[in-house]
């Protein structure tokens, strides 16, 4: 009989559900969509009926597909959003929309929990710096603005979390999924009693830890009716997406990097210890390898850059691509690489949403730096892809000058596509970067595998080096790395110098 694996990732737009079979090969996607809604401008909600309703359909056209059947599903396993905060109560039932990662309404919340423990002390316990993105925050402003929902909460849950206590009736979560939510304790592998105790909260309202290769349960007779799986198919917790990704990226063993490029961007990699930066630039996960780590910096608009370039500037690209019946990225960067390394002297800061890594300023602000009469579209949008690499740039310098040793990147996301930014990343990083056959399934990958490994189907995570295909390299080109070398100090020197700037910009928006 022939033995699958489902995985469905959660991301921010929708579920994506994806069958494997024993050798990492993909045998069928379904993709469902949903909304995320916006009440207020620093709001961000999702309703996890719309989840439910997308991994219902989703599983149901996969498994309508020719030679699927739901006696082929040896494990279900999940990849998820993270940082969220969806309150349900005894029977699971959501009391209120999740608010997820990129809510941010809670920052006094987050400020009453630095105060009492402490910015340097929430660091050190968590591996993350407080602020308003983080479950703890979520929950306290529950308690403050909804005290008749906070009070009826039995748990707090990730939208992974709530979909597994669909299928299986059991609340639980994930090393990975609990160490973002501040409130986690990385070195102990358990709930913080340090900080539940200062934000008065305490354990009982969050979901058990499993390891992220657990099979919690097995699908309920109810959920089954649904979906249709067959009754009892084990359902192993999962991760979150930044682990989940980690795994599908074969960052499994000590100082494997990759670098995702969607509309965000991160750098990480697999670590036997956090990297704990005096200035936190960086933050650090649980790895769903157990006693590894997963030290990362994210920022803001990587992809995202490139999209408001094509949306705002690239019109006469739209229209070629158009006429031509290709995709616009193409267009873009074939002009983009009609330019030279440096784009004659024009600078890019990609600061189009604040940032996070490596600056954690909420006003800094993006544009074009050195603009000239001889510049051309060429020149701009080759310094786009240059500028969100020299800002993924000063991350990596911050791991390497914790003592990291990254001999090469692989590249996952819909941005590692394109052979010119490849090259870029390769000239910039001064690494080989290797892109892999499937550049969107790593999060699903990395389910699927934990899903493996807890029906005994794999041994461990090290099968994902099996499964993983490099199909492509590119090499620092030695003439391009010294121009890049010697723009990289101005590029850092810039948002330096301009903070003020951007600060005083922020009051007139």
């Amino acid at each position: 009989m022939t033995r699958l694996l489902l995985a469905h990732d959660l991301g921010t737009t929708g579920d994506k559900a994806t069958l494997f079979d024993t050798e990492g090969r993909l045998v069928a996607s379904a993709f469902g969509g949903y909304d995320v809604y916006h009440p207020q401008p620093t709001w961000a909600e999702q309703d996890p009926a719309d989840w439910w309703r997308a991994v219902r359909d989703t599983t149901r056209r996969l498994l309508a597909a020719p030679g699927v059947a739901a006696r082929d599903i040896a494990a279900i396993s999940f990849s998820g959003h993270m940082m969220g905060c969806l309150p349900v109560d005894a029977a699971g039932r959501p009391l209120y929309r999740c608010l997820i990662w990129a809510d941010q309404r809670a920052e006094a919340q987050a400020n009453r929990v630095a105060a009492a423990v402490g910015t340097e002390r929430v660091y050190r316990i968590t591996g993350h710096r407080i602020g308003p993105t983080y479950s703890v925050a979520k929950i306290l402003w529950l308690r403050d603005h909804q005290p008749a929902v906070f009070a009826a909460t039995h748990k707090f849950l990730h939208v992974k979390d709530y979909i597994a206590h669909r299928m299986t009736g059991v609340f639980a979560t994930d090393p990975s999924d609990a160490s973002g939510m501040c409130l986690y304790d990385l070195d102990a592998g358990q709930w913080s009693a340090e900080i539940l105790d200062a934000a008065g909260l305490t354990e009982a309202r969050l979901p058990t830890i499993r390891a992220s290769t657990d099979v919690i349960g097995g699908v309920t007779r109810a959920a089954a009716d649904e979906l249709g799986l067959a009754v009892g198919t084990p359902v192993v917790i999962g991760g979150g997406d930044g682990a989940t990704a980690t795994v599908g990226a074969t960052a499994v063993r000590e100082g494997i990097a990759y670098n995702y490029i969607g509309t965000s961007s991160w750098i990480a990699y697999a670590s036997r210890s956090p990297v704990y930066d005096p200035a936190q630039r960086v933050f650090n996960m649980a790895h769903m390898v157990p006693g590894m780590y997963i030290p990362c910096g994210a920022m803001q608009a990587a992809g995202g850059s490139y999209q408001w370039l094509r949306r705002q500037v690239a019109w006469s690209e739209e229209a070629e691509a158009l006429e031509a019946g290709e995709d616009v990225y193409e267009v873009m960067n074939r002009r983009a690489a009609a330019s030279v390394p440096g784009a004659h002297g024009l600078l890019f800061l990609p600061y189009l949403q604040g940032e996070r890594s490596p600056h954690w300023d909420p006003r800094a602000r993006g544009g074009w730096i050195g603009l000239q009469v001889t510049h051309t579209r060429a020149d701009l949008m080759r310094a786009v892809l240059e500028g969100v690499t020299f800002n993924l740039r000063s991350i990596l310098d911050v791991f390497l000058a914790a003592g990291a040793t990254i001999d090469e990147m692989l590249v996952i996301g819909g941005g590692a596509q394109g052979q010119l930014w490849r090259q870029i990343m390769a000239d910039i990083y001064g690494r080989p970067v290797l892109r892999p056959r499937l550049l969107h399934e790593a999060a699903s990958l990395g389910a699927a595998v934990a899903a493996g490994i807890g029906v005994g189907l794999f041994r461990d995570f090290d099968v994902v080096n099996d499964m993983v295909e490099i199909v492509d390299r590119q090499l620092p080109d030695p003439a391009a790395r010294t121009t890049y070398e010697r723009l990289y100090p101005t590029f850092a020197a810039a948002y330096e110098r301009l903070v003020p700037v951007f600060h005083e910009l922020s009051t007139l928006a």
